[in-house]
């Protein structure tokens, strides 16, 4: 598969004059250029997760059997959560007659439905589940409101 390539080359004689055809040019350019994201988790698997909202926070758990710490990845960007690495095939003696484990390159990335506090974040590696924990801002808590008789007016 062969994919686009971002040309720096004059367009043909008559193009320049076609009006709106530069916005629509610079419309293609700009959708491809998030290429380059897509292609690097191309072949990377995704691990099994669950994310659970709390009152307070997101928590991830995600299974990442085998991985040490030096070989992962937390990411948080606003409110996009990005965790990614590799788990390496151990060395072996004998001769691997099956597998059905995954190997390689991971990517799990998940879009936070409200506002949280990225500098508050927690993650623990804790028998291969990949624990991280996103507070939410104050602004996206619950608060409970105190509801009065309306008799004490």
């Amino acid at each position: 598969m062969s994919l686009p390539v971002r040309s720096h080359q004059r367009q043909p004689a008559g193009w320049d004059g076609v009006p709106g055809f530069g916005q629509l040019r610079s419309q293609f350019g700009s959708l491809f250029s998030g290429w380059e994201d897509l292609l690097a988790t191309v072949g990377a698997f995704t691990p099994l997760a669950d994310l659970e909202e709390t009152d307070d926070a997101y928590v991830a758990e995600i299974e990442l059997p085998g991985v040490k710490l030096e070989d992962l990845s937390v990411e948080v960007a606003g409110s996009r959560l990005t965790v990614s690495g590799e788990r390496k095939e151990r060395e072996r003696v004998g001769i691997l007659r099956r597998r059905t484990r995954t190997v390689g390159r991971f990517h799990y990335e998940v879009l936070l439905p409200g506002e949280v506090e990225d500098e508050h974040v927690e993650a623990s590696l804790h028998e291969g589940v990949l624990t991280v924990r996103v507070p939410k801002t104050v602004r996206e808590r619950p608060r409970r409101i105190p509801v009065s008789s309306g008799a004490e007016k």
